[in-house]
């Protein structure tokens, strides 16, 4: 605990939790209030930055529509009505509805959606593995966990740390740090102009970070996998790989060799609106230029039905080009072996066999369900000792849930138990979503507001916010170094931490001999006592954030050629026997988009653009801080970037607000008349809802009207064959003027 010199003032090292970056902030306390904050000048992922989003931790704090207390509803679903009653209360009766659910219909009948890595996920999963339910999720699928899981089968690892400031070259596939994460835009223009480092930017929009490029190719949304087909084609066909990493350390080019060749440039220029030699320059810039690195973003993740396979041929670009491991490529580290990793905090053990196999989803989407992690875990333990977290990697499909409640097949979801998310805006096809959600039997909420989905709970826990908790980011359980922060203040009125929920749920249901800890610092303290106690000779959660705070291990490089690759055969799979072993093809085949001109002509005459629902916008984070006043002000409506030639075609006017059409629905946003998309591409924001309006039913905040995941496919044919992601990037609609 740092002190300044004002008497009384303590200093205490914490982090902004209002998305999953988790910048350092200086908090400044005196008699448990906080006075102020800043950013940390000392934290190693933010040096003292702090966006919009950052500097509103006051006013997230004294929020006057936040959950103080926890509520349960005492009218209709929906209504509104309230009473406020206390933890012990709460604990205690959805204990006991937990325990006639379980009796009547197993544990399974409970499930559980999560939200994005601003709670303490291992809790989540050791509750309901101790409580014997499989069905624990996340939008995880929309969000790197189908990308790690394919890689695995390829390398044995994820290689999803990048050595940038010694690469020649960076594919940003999908990325604009321009606007998600500025310091990482600066940091690759700064080499840009010291190192002569290439960027290539692909991106169907002339984003801030397509702007900055060496090379940018403006994609058709949805048409990835044929560029990287090409890009394999082109390498492999100019002999530009690495020869020696090839022969020595993979598996299966000669079949890949003959697997691509038709996958040639002039093949794909149709798909992906390119010209061949765009498709030629960019392979050859990425190829010539070595080391190199390809940053994962979420964009190939959100695509349905060709994602797996995209990633497949996208993890297989880095093997050929020997950027693996080494200086300035992209890094295997493997999981972290100083401290437990969340998957030892999981307690996986604790499900039995029986109920893995009643995991929904599992039958169809065996890579990112127990049949697939359970082949990759077992692999993982042989060569690394430990497995990365089945938190996150190892989930039920989600829309299979929303589907098992509203069907009852293959057996009815009766309870659902959501945490930090806002299921109705933030998952695929939201009028099923919400169907689910006014059908479920028993839901409980933990939640800073009244969200939505919250309005529609039987109970709503308040939940502490990001100055008022503990926190260690391990970047979703499976990296190596880790950052810990400390709590500020202890949390106002009877807010507490999604760790105590789960820890008081799990004492009320007969499982206290699985929390053995009473604070999450005392939990968080378990799980790096090695790394505090042995490394830095801190005696406490406390005293290791103040120093050192956290804990980067000296990077090793190619390691892979002593002990080789975390595959069962010891090298590089470009033939993976993975996906063969559950099967999936072993080597990427071409799949289309769930929804094109090319392959469903009569569908693109109703529906002639092709629609991205693009990723987060700033200043909001996914369906979250549009409550917030000051973020409101930034952008108050929702918009929709659409070319001024497509435009004009319609009789729209910037400003206009128009209508967004697919086959599953409509929604109406603003017209945003920009050249940066192309001139058949619409491009809407997400996560819009409106707070300012009647929260009750039918409107909820107005969360299906501007909400772009109304737009959404999540019917099994949209969704990926390996991983279960379904369709939020292009698809076809239409747009008209909204009278």
């Amino acid at each position: 605990m740092s002190n300044e010199s004002e008497a009384g003032v303590e200093v205490r090292k914490c982090c902004c939790y209002f998305c999953h970056n988790n910048c350092g902030v200086l908090a400044y306390v005196k008699d448990g209030e906080l006075l102020r904050f800043e950013g940390d000048p000392d934290h190693p992922a933010s040096s003292g930055g702090l966006c919009c989003r950052g500097n509103l931790q006051l006013q997230h704090l004294h929020h006057p529509d936040r959950v103080n207390h926890p509520l349960k509803r005492i009218g209709p679903k929906g209504s509104g009505q309230w009473e406020s009653i206390s933890w012990e209360q709460a604990i205690d009766e959805i204990g006991a509805k937990l325990e006639q659910i379980r009796a009547e219909s197993g544990a399974e009948a409970v499930a559980t959606a999560g939200g994005t890595l601003r709670t303490d996920d291992w809790a989540r999963r050791r509750f309901m593995n101790a409580f014997g339910s499989p069905n624990s999720f996340h939008n995880a699928h929309l969000c790197w966990i189908p990308t790690f899981m394919v890689e695995m089968t390829v390398y044995g690892w994820c290689p999803f740390e990048i050595d940038v400031g010694q690469a020649r070259c960076i594919v940003l596939w999908g990325q604009n740090p321009g606007a998600s994460s500025m310091p990482a835009q600066a940091g690759f223009t700064n080499l840009q102009r010291e190192n002569g480092l290439k960027v290539i930017v692909i991106d169907p929009r002339y984003t801030e970070s397509a702007a900055k490029a060496d090379l940018w190719l403006p994609i058709r949304p949805g048409s990835d996998l044929a560029l990287a087909l090409a890009w394999i084609n082109v390498i492999i066909t100019e002999k530009l790989h690495n020869a020696d990493f090839v022969k020595n350390y993979c598996e299966g080019f000669k079949e890949l060799r003959k697997h691509v060749k038709d996958f040639t440039p002039e093949w794909a220029a149709e798909l992906t609106w390119l010209d061949p030699e765009q498709i030629r320059a960019g392979a050859r810039m990425y190829a010539a230029n070595t080391p190199g690195n390809i940053q994962w973003a979420p964009a190939v993740d959100q695509q349905g039905p060709p994602a797996g396979e995209c990633m497949h041929a996208r993890a297989i670009l880095r093997a050929l080009t020997g950027n693996l491991d080494g200086p300035g490529a992209d890094i295997l580290t493997g999981p972290a072996q100083d401290y437990l990793t969340d998957e030892e905090m999981e307690a996986n053990d604790l499900l039995p066999e029986e109920q893995k196999g009643k995991q929904l989803g599992a039958d169809k989407y065996k890579l990112t369900t127990w049949p697939g992690y359970t082949l990759i875990a077992e692999q993982s333990k042989k060569f690394w000792g430990k497995a990365p977290t089945a938190e996150w990697m190892c989930e039920a499909h989600p829309p299979s849930v929303y589907r098992a409640i509203l069907s009852g097949k293959p057996y009815q979801v009766r309870a659902l138990l959501v945490s930090a998310t806002n299921p109705v805006n933030s998952y695929g096809n939201s009028r099923e979503v919400l169907a689910a959600l006014e059908k479920v039997e028993f839901m409980t909420c933990c939640d800073y507001f009244l969200t939505p989905t919250a309005m529609l709970a039987d109970y709503v826990l308040p939940i502490a916010g990001s100055m008022e908790r503990p926190s260690v980011h391990t970047n979703y359980g499976v990296s190596d170094a880790l950052v810990a922060s400390q709590r500020a203040i202890a949390p106002l009125y009877q807010r507490k931490t999604d760790f105590d929920f789960w820890r008081l749920l799990g004492l009320r249901l007969g499982q206290a001999e699985h929390w053995p800890w009473e604070t999450l610092e005392d939990a968080y303290f378990y799980q790096i006592a090695n790394l505090a106690e042995n490394f830095y000779g801190s005696e406490s959660y406390d005293a290791f954030v103040e120093w050192p705070r956290f804990h980067y291990p000296e990077r090793e490089f190619n390691r892979y050629l002593e002990h080789g690759f975390g595959t069962p055969s010891g090298k590089v799979e470009l033939k993976s026997s993975i996906l063969e072993q559950l099967g999936y093809p072993p080597l990427p085949v071409y799949v289309p988009p769930a929804e094109s001109e090319t392959a469903n002509p009569e569908l693109a005459e109703e529906f002639p653009l092709v629609l991205t629902t693009a990723g987060g916008f700033m200043p909001y984070h996914h369906s979250e801080h549009f409550n917030l006043p000051s973020v409101r002000f930034l952008a108050h409506e929702p918009y929709t970037d659409i070319n001024p030639r497509t435009a004009g075609h319609y009789g729209i006017k910037n400003g206009d607000w128009v209508w967004i059409e697919t086959r599953r629905g409509r929604i109406r946003q603003k017209a945003n008349l920009t050249e940066a998309v192309m001139p058949r591409v619409v491009m809407t924001q997400r996560g819009w809802w409106f707070p300012e309006r009647d929260m009750r039913l039918p409107e909820l905040g107005g969360c299906l009207e501007s909400n772009a995941n109304v737009l959404t496919s999540t019917e099994d044919a949209h969704c990926d064959p390996l991983g279960g992601s379904w369709a939020n990037r292009g698809l076809l609609c239409r747009i008209y003027k909204a009278e």
